[in-house]
């Protein structure tokens, strides 16, 4: 293999564009190349939709195919679903999801390569030299952009590069911040640092390069008098022959991947230069360079923009994984596990922090509180306000209150935080000894009183949810419970989940496994109850947060006889 084939001889990549339209190169290295949901996946899918290993890419004899390892949703070349297929330079990659990661094969060749590819021939041959010149000036910007270099950097080689393509003398780069432009870049083509000051040629001529939203605007021989721009301000005292005014167009990437501008909002910048001594060469071949620099200096600032976007995205999910970690560790430690009282249950959110909560308290030696609360809403502000109705629990338990004065104390508490704007389901209980459970529901789910042969008891509804009307009131109910009763409390995230057909799971198998597991203990219905759940939704992605909770009455030699439980 010569030399020359060796050089093209590059690693294939995927450009991997994440559902908000991010877009990264990722190297298909090392081979078999695995995708999916999975941790230790070469390529992971931040999608629960996903499989845990969805796909593959592997080289035989010189070719690249894709393999799907039997995912649930299949793997789609250019649209096509496919078992194993070679791939091409190009060819697009998804998974069966229109709002999840899209692949681009490719085989494409480095930056340097690209950027000469993009390169029309000029019509004029140039002499050696000035080819020469223009070549290493190129092949600056390339390495810049390959180096992984800092943004001021690559923007800095790109106006070096325009100054050795044009001949001009000085160029300037400017920046839209705060509707002015900002000069970021400012050198002479010796590579001399300016300072801002030298560009004294007016704003108005350079904003009209601007609105005109034109490719380039070029202005030779006293092009400042052509503006109308005042006598003390003419090129006699500017002393410049020529101006040449780039804009640089925000980069907007469709599905075409064409470059589309829509306002005068979307130029971002310019690139602005002039000569004094000598006009300008804007020969054909210059004009193509000179514009494809511009193409490079604009992509380069929309990488930018994109990686601050994806920094502070990792920053809020930063802290919003530490809100979840603190939100989970508001969830009791350890659940009531004795011979006649106990708890098993779960809670998790669909998005980092969810608005569902449970909690349990212990009343004396006798006796449990348990509640349960969904808040409305998803996120932070749902998060706090569960977050505030667990402390609200807690505190009417300590206070010895009754369950309808803690409910109406927690609902006057919201209405006048939240005004109306959030509110609660919530489910209240306590459960004595002797079996007794006294409880209300305000709006949530309905609870469902396991018996130990299998039958099932609703708690109906007894008020409005929290927060919602000022005098609302809410009464409490009382069930007498049977040993090896089990209580199955939930959240609307729970019942109301939905499979890839659109059905509930409170209509399609809940129930059934209550039944079947009624004589078991509340862990093992509880672990029954998730599995089937599970199973269920699996390849759907949550819409709401989901929050089990199993009780389970028992009886040991201290409790009361069954007249006295009844008489109590």
């Amino acid at each position: 293999m010569s030399p020359a084939e060796q050089a093209k001889q590059i690693v294939p990549a995927l450009i991997v564009v994440n559902p908000s339209g991010h877009r990264s190169r990722v190297p298909i290295i090392p081979l078999p190349f695995t995708i999916g949901r999975q941790g230790d996946n070469h390529l992971m899918l931040r999608d629960n939709r996903a499989s845990r290993a969805h796909a593959r890419i592997v080289a035989e004899g010189g070719s690249y195919f894709v393999e799907d390892l039997n995912s649930r949703h299949g793997v789609y070349v250019n649209g096509e679903r496919i078992g194993r297929k070679e791939l091409a330079n190009g060819d697009r990659i998804d998974f069966g999801f229109q709002d999840s990661y899209k692949l681009l094969f490719t085989l494409e060749e480095d930056e340097i390569t690209r950027i000469m590819e993009q390169m029309a021939a000029p019509r004029n041959a140039a002499p050696a030299g000035a080819s020469l010149a223009k070549l290493r000036a190129l092949v600056e910007v390339a390495r810049a952009l390959q180096s992984s270099l800092s943004t001021q950097d690559v923007l800095t080689a790109v106006v070096d590069a325009a100054l050795t393509v044009t001949s001009a003398e000085r160029g300037f780069l400017l920046l839209g911040k705060a509707g002015d432009l900002d000069v970021s870049v400012a050198r002479d083509n010796r590579g001399v640092p300016l300072s801002i000051t030298d560009l004294r040629v007016p704003m108005s001529v350079i904003n009209r390069a601007l609105r005109t939203r034109r490719e380039l605007l070029y202005m030779n021989f006293d092009p400042l008098e052509q503006q109308g721009v005042r006598p003390e301000m003419s090129v006699a005292d500017l002393e410049l022959r020529s101006v040449i005014c780039l804009p640089l167009i925000r980069i907007r990437t469709g599905s075409s991947h064409e470059t589309m501008v829509a306002s005068v909002n979307d130029t971002v910048g310019l690139l602005y230069m002039d000569s004094r001594q000598a006009p300008a060469d804007l020969s054909a071949g210059n004009r193509e360079i000179l514009q494809t620099l511009a193409l490079e200096a604009s992509t380069i600032l929309e990488n930018a923009r994109l990686l601050q976007e994806e920094r502070e995205k990792q920053r809020m999910e930063e802290e919003l994984d530490l809100a979840r970690e603190i939100q989970r560790s508001l969830l009791p430690g350890q659940l009531p596990a004795n011979d006649w009282f106990r708890v098993t249950g779960s809670s998790v959110a669909s998005r980092q922090v969810g608005g569902d909560c449970f909690d349990t308290r212990a009343l004396g030696p006798n006796a449990w509180a348990v509640m349960i609360a969904d808040v409305s809403g998803k996120g932070v502000s749902s998060a706090l306000l569960a977050s505030v109705l667990q402390g609200a629990f807690h505190f009417a338990a300590l206070a010895a209150v009754t369950i309808e004065e803690g409910m109406a104390n927690m609902n006057t508490f919201l209405c006048d935080r939240t005004k109306g704007e959030k509110y609660a389901t919530i489910f209240f209980c306590t459960v004595s000894r002797n079996g007794v459970m006294r409880w209300a529901n305000a709006a949530h789910p309905k609870p469902l009183v396991v018996r130990r042969n299998g039958e099932i008891l609703a708690l109906e509804t007894t008020g409005l949810p929290l927060g919602m009307l000022p005098v609302a009131e809410y009464s409490a109910c009382t069930t007498q419970l049977e040993p090896g009763d089990k209580v199955v409390i939930y959240s609307d995230g729970f019942s109301e989940a939905e499979n890839e057909e659109g059905k509930f799971f409170d209509k399609n198998g809940m129930k059934d496994i209550i039944r079947d597991t009624a004589q078991l203990s509340c862990s093992e219905m509880h672990a029954a109850l998730m599995k089937r759940f599970e199973q269920f939704t699996e390849g759907t992605v949550l819409a709401d947060d989901v929050t089990l909770v199993v009780l389970e009455y028992g009886i040991d030699e201290r409790t009361t006889t069954n007249d006295e439980r009844r008489t109590s």
